[in-house]
C-alpha cells in the first residue's frame, strides 16, 4: 500500500530565487486512507522574517533563533519521506522550496519525490468551488482545521484531509472503472494535468499503461 507524504512550508518570500528561506516545514504521511503519522520543525537557515510574514504566520526571528538548522531539518524530512511521493496544495510553491533546501542541505536527490497538486485537484473535481484555495476547498467540503492557519502542521495537516477527500471523490465517481485498482499517486498526478471534461477517458488511459492486481 503506497504512503503519500504531504509537504507545507512556511517562507520569509515567495520564492527561493528571490531570496526566500523556509521557516518551517510540516509533513503529514498518508496511507491507506488515513492520516498515520507527522512531522514537523521550524528551521534556522539565518534568513530575517520580515514583520508581515510575522503577522501572517506567527513565526518570529527570536522563535527561530532556537530553532535547529535548515540542514538538520531537512534532513530528518528526507529520512521520513524516503521512497515517498509528494502531495502540496499550490504545488508549484512548495516544490520551489522544497528542491531549493535540498540541495542547500546536500542532500542525495529521491526519485520518489515527485509533487501532485491538490490546488490542480480540486479544480477538476469541484469546478463549481468559486475558489480553490485551502481555506475556501477546507470550507466548500467542510473539512476541520487542527490548530492555525499558516502554520505548516496546520496547512499540512487539511491538505492531507483534503487529498483523503479527492481519493474518495474520484473513488466514488469512477468505482466501475477502477475496478480493483488504487487511487494512488500516479493516477492523481496524471489526473491533474486532464481537461475537466475529460476526466474518465484520461482516468482508463492511465489505467491502461498500468498493472492492475
Amino acid at each position: 500500500m503506497q504512503t503519500i507524504a504531504v509537504v507545507d512550508f512556511e517562507t520569509t518570500g515567495l520564492a527561493p530565487g528571490g531570496g526566500g528561506r523556509a521557516t518551517e516545514i510540516a509533513v503529514v504521511l498518508v496511507r491507506g486512507g488515513a492520516i498515520v503519522d507527522r512531522y514537523a520543525s521550524l528551521m534556522q537557515s539565518g534568513a530575517w522574517v520580515p514583520p508581515f510574514i510575522t503577522q501572517l504566520t506567527g513565526i518570529s526571528n527570536e522563535m527561530l533563533a532556537a530553532a535547529p538548522s535548515s540542514r538538520q531539518v531537512m534532513q530528518e524530512v528526507a529520512a521520513f519521506t524516503a521512497g515517498c511521493p509528494l502531495v502540496a496544495h499550490n504545488a508549484s510553491f512548495d516544490q520551489g522550496f522544497w528542491r531549493a533546501e535540498w540541495e542547500l542541505a546536500d542532500l542525495t536527490p529521491d526519485p520518489a519525490h515527485e509533487f501532485a497538486c491538490t490546488v490542480l485537484l480540486s479544480r477538476r473535481l469541484w469546478p463549481e468551488a468559486q475558489r480553490h484555495n485551502l481555506g475556501s476547498m477546507a470550507e466548500f467540503l467542510g473539512l476541520e482545521w487542527e490548530g492555525r492557519a499558516h502554520r505548516a502542521l496546520a496547512d499540512a495537516a487539511i491538505t492531507a484531509e483534503l487529498l483523503l477527500r479527492i481519493q474518495r471523490e474520484v473513488e466514488r465517481r469512477f468505482a466501475m472503472d477502477l475496478g480493483h485498482a488504487e487511487v494512488d499517486h500516479g493516477l492523481l498526478a496524471h489526473l491533474q494535468r486532464v481537461n475537466v471534461r475529460e476526466l474518465r477517458r484520461g482516468l482508463k488511459s492511465y489505467l491502461a499503461t498500468v498493472s492492475v492486481p
